[in-house]
């Protein structure tokens, strides 16, 4: 789908036959968003070039990396003969993206949040570490990252982000802002358990669909990029990050089984007061337990106590009904927006291939015209030989 933009091929897009390979790149990532939304409308969002840096660490030791020049200026028109307005520009690196990323995976768990290009270099089917300042593998990265800000530009809730927007205009103390939201709190607790396994007994079968095809999107892609590095490494990275789909759409499920698995426990807590409470008031024990066979041992309790510990329990139970409400209501609510966005993005899926094919149908009815020019041509001196 990308061309190497260092060849001399003439590549059409939708629209434009005329356009050479040095445009094909910002052509081909406009065709991927959407840009309805109000800031996509507003503003214009590209990362320009890539600039090799060396400095000190949080070590204080000398570490060489990457920084990636973002540009930003207003989208409207420019009246004829006029000059475009000077955008407005400032620096990144790869891991000021990154913690962009969690940012908005923490605070919109319901959404799809684009991935990142690769982080490292690697020819993966020789698990070789390649050079991180590599120019092509630079490139690549940078063609990725554009994506992704495009991407989450494109998104009606995402583009509102006021920390997003900081991150496109205020270069310093960005990252101070990020932290005082305080989102990292609840990465230590939510997120972790996404690792964990649990046996949802009621699922949602969308949700379950959905893990479904993304495990096998995941493993689809998995092969085939393991056969395209063998072809050629810089296909590969593109592969690859489309492949990052497949675990993104498996965290969204995983999140929403964890939610499940918190209300189906709370349910199940609330049932387990509710029949001790049942037991306390008839003084019968309906199975086994420790505290059954204490009483029968050593007494039974006082009326006073009995009268204490049920005012606890109805004291309980009154707090995990209105627990178990609340985790009902949650769940409903990330149901109800996942399943929105999700429906969102198979909506830009289908207008991103359609737009892919008919950029590759453009292109192949350019080459079909310059060919036939060039057998008419070879016609002719057949002609006269």
């Amino acid at each position: 789908m990308m061309a190497d933009s260092g060849s001399n091929e003439e590549v059409a897009v939708i629209g434009n036959t005329d356009i050479t390979s040095t445009e094909t790149e910002s052509n081909i990532i406009n065709t991927m968003v959407e840009r309805g939304t109000a800031l996509l409308r507003k503003m214009e969002i590209n990362v320009a070039e890539a600039e090799k840096r060396t400095g000190k660490n949080t070590v204080n030791m000398q570490e060489t990396y990457t920084v990636y020049l973002i540009e930003t200026r207003p989208a409207e028109t420019v009246p004829g003969g006029a000059a475009p307005a000077a955008p407005d520009t400032l620096w990144r690196r790869y891991s000021e993206f990154e913690l962009l990323r969690t940012f908005l995976l923490v605070t919109y768990p319901y959404i799809i949040i684009p991935p990142l290009p690769e982080k490292r270099a690697e020819f993966q089917w020789h698990k070789l570490a390649a050079d991180n300042l590599d120019p092509d593998f630079v490139e690549r990265r940078r063609v990725g990252l554009e994506n992704f800000l495009l991407r989450v530009a494109s998104h009606s809730v995402l583009s509102n982000d006021k920390i997003y927007f900081l991150f496109l205009t205020e270069e310093k103390g960005w990252r101070e802002a990020v932290l005082e939201t305080g989102f990292q709190d609840k990465v230590d607790s939510r997120l972790k358990s996404l690792s964990a396994m649990f046996r949802v007994k009621n699922p949602d079968k969308r949700f379950t669909a959905m893990k479904q095809y993304s495990d096998e999107l995941n493993t689809v892609i998995s092969q085939l990029l393991r056969v395209r590095a063998r072809v050629a490494d810089r296909l590969y990275g593109v592969y690859k990050v489309h492949g990052n789909y497949g675990r993104v759409f498996r965290s969204v499920c995983k999140k929403h089984e964890l939610i499940q698995y918190e209300l189906e426990m709370a349910a199940q807590e609330l049932v387990s007061k509710k029949q001790q409470r049942e037991e306390l008031a008839t003084g019968t024990v309906r199975v086994f337990s420790l505290k059954g066979m204490t009483s029968k041992l050593f007494g039974t309790e006082s009326q006073e106590q009995r009268e204490s510990r049920l005012a606890a329990l109805e004291q309980s139970i009154q707090e995990g009904e209105e627990a178990l409400k609340e985790k009902n209501t949650e769940c409903k609510e990330f149901v109800q927006m996942a399943w929105e966005d999700i429906e969102r993005f198979k909506e830009q899926k289908d207008k991103d291939l359609r737009e892919a094919l008919i950029s590759y149908a453009i292109m192949q009815i350019s080459t079909c015209k310059k060919g036939i020019q060039v057998w008419s041509n070879a016609k002719d001196c057949f002609n006269k030989m």
